[in-house]
């Protein structure tokens, strides 16, 4: 049974439009952009306080010499920047504490008219977010892209049975969008992450879904437990979410289910959907949707074809809590190169992680930023069951799930990648696991620098 028919329907009509969109070239893009940005910020200066001051002055300002919008700003002017008067931030907390501990259906809108849901607060203080009808059907059109461009087809006579493996908190937003889109045309399983596998492998043998959608931490162990046979599943795509997938992951989920199985999804409950994998293989941008500009340390924008350290989003459709230039601290990395599926969307060449997981160790000359992908290629060949680095003080503390050698070696290779860096003073420790511990949505963070 649908949560709500109308937004069903509502939202079944706009992705009909949002296909449209990817039959044009690069300048109709760049013109919808354009006039979707110059609707926003008009909504903004004129709907919230917070904006009125923030964007004086703004139709004669390019978008990249705006203010910034943090997560902390966010947290601090909620009600300032909510553009409705019937919203403000202690009431929609106190409404999401609810929704956690009474486990309510989150498909159904607050009041009637809004959809909430919040951050994991991983990264420090966690953000909430709301959304009124016409958003909220943004939201649930920008998710079924990645369906629609990994060419995953769905209907009354062919209902896509979706297996969703992240987390159960009704706050979380893949909880919100999965119970919106309950339905006799994707009838869904949600499965917590921190569920012992053998509990997984049993519910997903039994409910045989053709799409999987997963923690990128949760892809590589459901590979190896297919391919040992005690899971039993043929998905025709695995979708990994949420985290960075690493290359052992990757390639187990061929080695299980096929070479062009596996769908990168980008998103953030901030934006929804900001990049998918295409039929060919490309990461294309949901530009549509989100204006991503890829910027180092001071803000400044950084070259096609190098890693940036965080990322700057203007939501185009946001409209109860503007989101313009709103930073997400991800290591991101744009791509020059064009696609052959012939979207006209820019492709995203990596998600490299966080800010956060960048490390600050002491070198020859001062301190280093250690970038998380100096662990990855140290770490991935000799642990492909997982592995975490933790800083402490005065020491690496290395974890490794099941590793395939011996964790002298491991060491070595932490301490000789450190020491092309110049990093010479920083004991490293490795130990093995059985499991790593997951956060309370279910994720796992591969990196954890030193609590401040």
């Amino acid at each position: 049974m649908t949560t709500d028919p109308l937004l069903m329907a509502t939202t079944l009509a706009t992705r009909r439009r949002v296909r449209q969109r990817d039959t044009w070239d690069r300048t109709r893009v760049l013109t919808f952009q354009s006039v979707a940005l110059g609707r926003l910020l008009r909504h903004a200066r004129t709907n919230s306080p917070y904006y009125r001051e923030a964007l004086r002055g703004a139709p004669d300002i390019p978008l990249t010499e705006l203010p910034i919008l943090t997560k902390p700003r966010l947290m601090e002017q909620w009600d300032r920047i909510c553009t409705s008067e019937a919203l403000r931030l202690a009431e929609v907390e106190r409404r999401l504490a609810e929704t956690e501990l009474a486990a309510t259906d989150p498909g159904h809108p607050w009041r009637g008219r809004w959809w909430l849901a919040a951050t994991g607060g991983t990264t420090g203080r966690r953000a909430v977010f709301a959304w009124n009808r016409q958003e909220w059907t943004q939201v649930l059109a920008s998710y079924a892209r990645v369906n629609d461009w990994a060419g995953v087809s769905v209907g009354l006579r062919h209902p896509l049975r979706t297996a969703i493996v992240s987390s159960l908190n009704p706050t979380h937003q893949s909880a919100v969008v999965g119970a919106s889109l309950r339905s006799q045309l994707v009838p869904a399983l949600r499965l917590d992450a921190r569920t012992p596998m053998a509990d997984l492998v049993g519910e997903l043998n039994r409910f045989g879904p053709r799409l999987l959608v997963a923690y990128a931490s949760m892809v590589g162990p459901l590979a190896q437990a297919q391919l040992a046979g005690q899971l039993h599943i043929r998905p025709e795509k695995v979708v990994a979410a949420s985290e960075v997938l690493t290359p052992d992951a990757r390639a187990a989920a061929q080695a299980a289910w096929g070479e062009s199985v596996v769908v990168d999804s980008y998103a953030a409950t901030e934006t929804a959907s900001i990049a998918s994998t295409c039929s060919q293989g490309g990461s294309h941008l949901c530009e549509d949707f989100v204006i991503v500009e890829p910027v180092n340390e001071d803000y400044c924008p950084v070259p096609i074809g190098v890693t940036a350290d965080r990322v700057l989003v203007t939501v185009l459709f946001s409209r109860t809590l503007p989101l313009i230039r709103y930073e997400l601290t991800d290591l991101i990395r744009l791509s020059r190169e064009r696609c052959s599926c012939g979207l006209p969307f820019a492709l995203l060449e990596a998600v490299e992680g966080r800010t956060e997981d960048t490390l600050s160790l002491p070198g020859r000359h001062g301190a280093v930023r250690v970038h998380p992908i100096v662990f990855h290629t140290a770490l991935e060949a000799l642990a492909p069951s997982g592995w975490q680095v933790e800083q402490q003080p005065n020491r690496l503390l290395v974890r490794l799930v099941a590793p395939a050698g011996d964790t002298e070696l491991v060491r070595r290779r932490v301490q000789e990648a450190l020491a092309d860096l110049t990093i010479e003073a920083i004991a490293v420790e490795v130990v093995a696991v059985t499991a790593l511990e997951r956060t309370r949505l279910g994720k796992i963070q591969l990196v954890k620098a030193l609590a401040a």
